[in-house]
């Protein structure tokens, strides 16, 4: 088992937190953000390519990264990595369940059956497969964070973007009532929930980037969750564009 090394000037030495979809976008400013607070970064994603990358950028300004491949839409696979987490630092400080994908192709009664399903399996069934396999580290350590990536598409109406939007309201109710069956754990759970964001997944037609949140606005909201006064915890996050894009 690896010995993760303290550092006592970064609020997050020693910790391990595992974030998936870290190969791009929202996921890999997550996993720079929490390297940087003294984290080991272990970064999930299907392309071990793009997680490579990630890993080296982090080893590059400093932090520490592990490559651990993982299909989120897969029990078997999921509770794979979550083995091999726990022989390599015997502990998961924080989850972060950022994995998605998009659906913006038009009216959900003209989207196919298979495409609702890819959604929903990578958006929601994903988080609970990674919940199921993580979080009974935490309980065993009686300590924890899960924060799950939502969107305000988890909020408000979305047409033509249907099945997205059923994927992060159901997102949000998992994550309200996951947070209630943990906290006796002492495990904290929050949602954040972001506006339009600067990344792939996101419908970019007549709006301008540089008005948008971007990556990093979003692991700002991480970070600040992770280092929150024990007492307490912040169950929500709306984050929202300055000036509308």
């Amino acid at each position: 088992m690896e010995t993760v090394q303290a550092d006592s000037g970064r609020p997050l030495a020693g910790q391990v937190a595992v974030v998936t979809g870290a190969g791009r976008g929202i996921g890999a400013a997550i996993a720079h953000e929490l390297s940087s607070l003294g984290a080991t970064a272990v970064l999930c994603g299907r392309t071990r390519a793009t997680l490579e990358s990630v890993a080296q950028a982090i080893a590059h300004a400093g932090g520490k990264a592990e490559v651990v491949p993982c299909d989120l839409t897969s029990l078997p696979s999921v509770e794979a990595a979550a083995k091999r987490v726990e022989a390599s630092f015997g502990r998961v400080d924080i989850l972060v369940n950022n994995a998605g994908i998009g659906g913006f192709g038009g009216p959900l009664h003209q989207l196919p059956p298979d495409s609702w399903d890819q959604i929903l399996n990578t958006n929601l069934r994903g988080v609970y497969y990674a919940v199921r396999a993580f979080a009974p580290l935490m309980i065993r350590a009686r300590s924890g964070h899960i924060i799950n990536i939502s969107s305000l598409a988890g909020k408000n109406a979305l047409p033509n973007g249907a099945a997205y939007a059923a994927s992060k309201w159901g997102l949000n109710g998992l994550s309200y009532s996951l947070a209630e069956e943990l906290r006796g754990h002492n495990i904290r759970v929050a949602v954040i929930c972001p506006g339009s964001t600067n990344t792939d997944l996101s419908p970019h037609a007549g709006k301008d980037p540089a008005k948008m949140l971007q990556p990093e606005d979003v692991a700002h909201a991480v970070a600040m969750l992770v280092t929150q006064s024990p007492q307490s915890f912040v169950s929500e996050i709306m984050l929202r564009p300055t000036q509308k894009p």
